[in-house]
């Protein structure tokens, strides 16, 4: 008996050891590089941004896609976790809620769905605020103290930079490029989006890889994102400023029905089945000068800046808010300013049998270059 017992506790002891060798033995990530495959890379930045914009139903199709790219569970869980430090418990946690459902119907169809590995413990004598100041900076490109709010500054060393990006089974290179699409689907936050780019950068990320971040908002119809990221990119790495849409109104689709009517891009969503649009005009894009017959044209500008002009007459600034009848039978265009985006709502009123449009010629650049 009690040479049973010494050969169960030798074999304990054995295991411990060998368990030991394997966690002292398990290959150190390079934590900054990325670990996504390129279409990874994609299928995360859309499941980023759509969390930001608690877009569940697109976040959902982003997930499916990503786990049929080969993302596990682990991967996607850690990137929706980490992003309540940037958009908020509420939204991480209704995003974690739709992983669940993911899974589970994922499950119930019987299609492949890899758990991955989690982070590896932390030792015992893991020091987060340290470990966070060092890594904030490298992030930052320099020391960064916030002394107006310092319970902020310790959140953000301790907990964001210590606590969250010591788990290890995201690099930070993969981290910033979360981050980096997350802050594309918020509104007025260009500044943090910004310091992100660069962080991006100073944690491994190569410009390449940055500017596939925009890409892929493109590819998922997140068209207002990828202009937002974009913006930042050649601000950081390009040194330019750049317009970009900051509107909670739909982009919809490329407008290529109409597009030989148009100088530059424009965006159409369809609003209802009465006829109502929402068009976008991308900085400088304008439509040709055209008639409606035999009806009205109503514009409501609802974000950004533009002209609308009648044949004959001096333009009229669009910002949000303005309304402008187009009268039956006269000769006019509109679109964006040169450095702003422009967003109108349009319907016609007043329709008579046979009403029609008449495309005639584009605006030229000398009438519009005079436009301010």
């Amino acid at each position: 008996m009690k040479e049973m017992k010494r050969t169960v506790i030798l074999t304990l002891v054995a295991t411990m050891l060998l368990a030991g060798c394997r966690q002292e033995n398990k290959p150190q990530k390079e934590m900054n590089t990325l670990t996504f495959t390129t279409e990874q890379a994609a299928n995360m930045a859309a499941i980023a941004c759509n969390e930001a914009k608690a877009d569940y139903t697109a976040l959902a199709q982003a997930i499916n896609a990503g786990f049929d790219n080969g993302l596990t569970i682990s991967q996607i869980k850690e990137a929706l976790s980490q992003l309540y430090a940037y958009t908020g418990f509420p939204r991480s946690l209704n995003a974690l809620g739709t992983l669940q459902k993911v899974i589970a119907e994922r499950e119930a169809k019987g299609l492949k769905t890899e758990a991955g590995e989690d982070a590896s413990p932390l030792p015992n004598d893991y020091d987060a605020l340290k470990q966070g100041t060092e890594t904030q900076t490298q992030v930052s490109g320099g020391a960064f103290n916030y002394d107006f709010c310092p319970a902020e500054d310790y959140y953000l060393k301790a907990h964001l930079f210590g606590d969250i990006f010591a788990r290890d089974n995201l690099t930070f290179a993969d981290r910033e490029l979360i981050t980096v699409s997350a802050l594309s689907g918020l509104e007025n936050v260009m500044p943090q989006l910004q310091a992100h780019v660069r962080g991006a950068l100073n944690m491994g990320l190569t410009e390449a890889q940055l500017r596939s971040i925009p890409e892929a908002l493109k590819a998922n119809g997140l068209l207002s994102e990828a202009s937002r990221a974009e913006a930042a990119i050649a601000a950081v790495v390009d040194d330019q400023k750049m317009p970009y849409s900051n509107s909670v109104w739909p982009l919809g689709e490329p407008n290529t029905a109409y597009a030989q009517y148009f100088i530059g891009n424009s965006y159409l969503a369809i609003l209802d089945q009465s006829g109502l649009c929402n068009v976008t005009f991308e900085p400088g894009c304008r439509n040709n000068w055209h008639v409606h017959h035999k009806q009205v044209q109503m514009l409501v500008c609802v974000s950004g800046r533009g002209w609308y002009q009648e044949w004959g007459k001096e333009a009229v600034e669009l910002k949000p808010g303005v309304v402008i009848a187009v009268p039956e039978g006269v000769k006019h265009w509109h679109g964006a300013a040169a450095d702003s985006w422009m967003q109108h709502l349009t319907y016609h009123a007043d329709v008579q049998p046979g009403a029609s449009n008449e495309w005639l010629e584009p605006v030229t650049d000398e009438v519009y270059d005079k436009l301010k």
